[in-house]
């Protein structure tokens, strides 16, 4: 399928995805870009920081996140810290491009004050406001940003983002919705680990029940996976 790449392993991910920010940045004046969390993520910013550090022009990407834990900015849970760590205390993106979930908030007031920032920032196409790249992942039950199967209802929430809970913690989350995530002009799923095969040759071929998936609900992504997550497909 065309919109399947297999990977060796993550820093093949990361290469690609280094490549592919440097040709979007030397093509537009800005890119707005939506980070996930998790390991991959992690891998990507990591060889971003080292090997495109300066051929990259950060002045014109501005960083927003497709999903937050309820938590203060420093918290070692917290994916806006993951990204100071490996990426945006080592290149040069100006303070005012970083968009970041208020998570230190009352989760409702976060979640509001988030959904307010992205009308502001973000063009509006067809009424809608728009990323330029969504980065995704996804988790082992099938899930992407912060909606679970067990909230697959708020998928189709109205508004830019609402308030989810994981359901074993009972943490609270801010996530997109899944009309913004659909809406952006690029969309790709980071999936690695042999822990994500079952779910994604489920959602990949469509087997029964596979639409009770968050991940499955996302429109014609790229799918940037290693050989150990496409070991079923």
């Amino acid at each position: 399928m065309s919109n399947i790449k297999i990977f060796d392993s993550k820093l093949e991910i990361a290469q690609f995805f280094g490549k592919l920010l440097k040709e979007r940045t030397a093509q537009s004046d800005k890119v707005n870009i939506a980070l996930s969390g998790g390991s991959t993520p992690k891998a990507i910013f990591d060889e971003l920081a080292q090997a495109y550090a300066d051929t990259i022009d950060w002045g014109k990407v501005h960083l927003f996140w497709g999903d937050e834990r309820c938590v203060p900015p420093m918290d070692a849970e917290s994916n806006y810290k993951m990204t100071v760590d490996h990426l945006l205390s080592k290149v040069n993106v100006p303070e005012t491009n970083v968009h970041r979930v208020l998570g230190e908030l009352n989760p409702t007031e976060a979640c509001e004050k988030y959904d307010e920032l992205i009308n502001h920032k973000l063009p509006k196409v067809e009424g809608l406001p728009q990323f330029d790249i969504m980065l995704l992942g996804m988790g082992d039950d099938g899930h992407t940003a912060s909606i679970f199967p067990h909230e697959i209802e708020l998928w189709k929430a109205s508004g830019n983002c609402v308030v989810a809970t994981h359901p074993q913690s009972g943490q609270k989350r801010v996530s997109l919705t899944g009309q913004l995530i659909n809406h952006s002009k690029e969309i790709y799923f980071l999936v690695t680990g042999e822990g994500k095969a079952h779910k994604l040759d489920e959602i990949i071929k469509q087997k029964p029940g596979y639409e009770e998936y968050p991940a499955a609900l996302v429109i014609n992504p790229f799918w940037l996976i290693d050989k150990e997550a496409a070991g079923k497909i």
